[in-house]
């Protein structure tokens, strides 16, 4: 049961500090599209991929001391920050998770806005369809956000660009 939890806190070892529950959700989509093995059931949402699964395990381990959940009023807006704790690290040596590669994997993602996160799990949600047709999906589910074309041409360089970190 624990070692998909486990598999979570792996990502917060990676990647450090995790700011806001979306990007989050991004990272792991994107890392799950990399087939790292994150099994958590993904459904189109509002801003893209969603798991409650995921959402859930994350208040599990905040509840379990494992997770620290810091929430900062932005204005408008709650914003969530997640790191591992001392509990949470010496918890995580029990198990031997290989997982190649997976904190430069989480470092390259966590150093970009959720946003663009954002638009390349979309564009990995619907990676079955030609290009042409992810960019109209992308451009009429994502309207408020106003990708461009050049950003959705980012997106797919960056999804290339994290598969070659994989295997080198």
């Amino acid at each position: 049961m624990l070692i998909d939890h486990a598999k979570l806190m792996k990502v917060f070892a990676s990647a450090g500090e995790v700011i806001g529950r979306k990007k989050l959700q991004k990272m792991v989509y994107i890392a799950k599209k990399l087939n790292y093995p994150f099994y958590e059931k993904y459904n189109f949402h509002f801003y893209g991929p969603y798991s409650e699964e995921v959402t859930l395990r994350v208040e599990e381990l905040c509840n379990l001391g494992f997770l620290h959940e810091l929430k900062e009023n932005k204005g408008g807006y709650s914003q969530y920050r997640y790191s591992l704790t001392e509990t949470g690290a010496e918890f995580l040596t029990h198990y031997d998770l290989e997982m190649p590669h997976l904190n430069e994997c989480m470092t390259a993602m966590n150093e970009q806005s959720s946003r663009f996160l954002e638009l390349v799990s979309t564009v990995l949600f619907f990676d079955n369809l030609p290009k042409e047709e992810v960019q109209e999906k992308v451009f009429t589910l994502k309207s408020k956000q106003r990708y461009t074309e050049q950003e959705v041409d980012e997106a797919y360089d960056y999804i290339e660009k994290l598969r070659a970190q994989l295997v080198s």
